[in-house]
C-alpha cells in the first residue's frame, strides 16, 4: 500500500466513508480496503490492528473509515478500541464508554454485554472501558487471545484501533496477536527514523505489516 490523501474537509476527520461516500477521500479509503483485501488472499475473516510510531498521526480515523467501507460491501465488521489510555471511538460514534474492553479483559463483563451497535447496521463497536493501570498485562493475557478468536466468528472483520507503536508496550502484544497490522503515519510530521523504528518493533513481534497509508498534512 502507500496511499496518498488530504483530510482538508471539517468533517472528514471522522466518518467521512459513510458521510461523504461519493468524495475522493472515501474513494481513497475504498482504495485502502480494496488493497487490504488484495493483499491477504481470499480469508473470509480476519483481524487487523491500525497502528502509527506516534500518536495524533491519524490512525483512529483510518480504522474509522476502513471499518465503515468495509461495510459498504456488506460486511459485519467490529472495531475495538484497544488505545486504552487516550480512546476515541466512542466519542466518534456518540457511545457510552462505561463499559468495554478493559472490562471484558477483567473477566467482569462479557464481551457480548460491552459490544454496542452504530448507526450503521453492519458496524459494532467495542469501546475501551475505563482506563487501566496494567494494560500491558491484560492484553497480553490468554482473554484478549481468545476474544479476537471469539468475535471473529460473529464478525468477518475486526479492526482494532491500536495505541501508537512506540509509546505503549501493548501495541507491539497486540501486533502479535492480529493476522494483519497496517501502520500510519503523516507527511511532514512522522519522521522517517520514528517511522523505521515502529516498522522495527512490529517486526520484532513477528507481526504481518501489510501495507502503510501516508496521510497528508492538513
Amino acid at each position: 500500500m502507500g496511499l496518498k490523501f488530504r483530510n482538508k474537509d471539517a468533517c472528514s476527520k471522522n466518518k467521512t466513508a459513510y458521510l461523504y461516500p461519493d468524495s475522493l477521500i472515501s474513494e481513497q479509503y475504498r482504495s485502502i480496503r480494496t488493497n487490504i483485501q488484495f493483499s491477504y488472499g481470499k480469508k473470509d475473516r480476519q483481524s487487523i490492528l491500525i497502528t502509527s510510531p506516534n500518536n495524533r498521526e491519524g490512525k483512529s480515523v483510518t480504522a474509522v473509515n476502513l471499518a465503515l467501507s468495509l461495510t459498504q460491501q456488506k460486511h459485519r465488521v467490529l472495531l475495538v478500541d484497544a488505545n486504552i489510555k487516550n480512546p476515541s471511538l466512542h466519542t466518534t460514534f456518540s457511545l457510552s464508554n462505561t463499559s468495554g474492553l478493559t472490562d471484558v479483559l477483567s473477566n467482569k463483563i462479557l464481551y457480548d454485554m460491552a459490544i454496542l451497535k452504530t448507526e450503521i447496521g453492519r458496524l459494532d463497536v467495542l469501546p475501551s472501558g475505563p482506563s487501566i493501570l496494567n494494560s500491558a498485562e491484560l492484553i497480553g493475557s490468554e482473554t484478549m487471545y481468545d476474544l479476537i478468536k471469539e468475535t471473529l466468528t460473529s464478525y468477518e472483520y475486526v479492526i482494532i484501533d491500536g495505541p501508537s507503536v512506540l509509546e505503549q508496550s501493548d501495541t507491539k502484544i497486540l501486533a502479535s496477536l492480529c493476522d494483519n497490522v497496517v501502520l500510519v503515519v503523516r507527511s511532514e510530521k512522522t519522521a522517517a527514523e520514528k517511522a523505521a523504528e515502529a516498522k522495527r518493533f512490529l517486526e520484532l513481534a513477528k507481526a504481518n505489516i501489510i501495507g502503510v497509508v501516508l496521510n497528508e498534512k492538513r
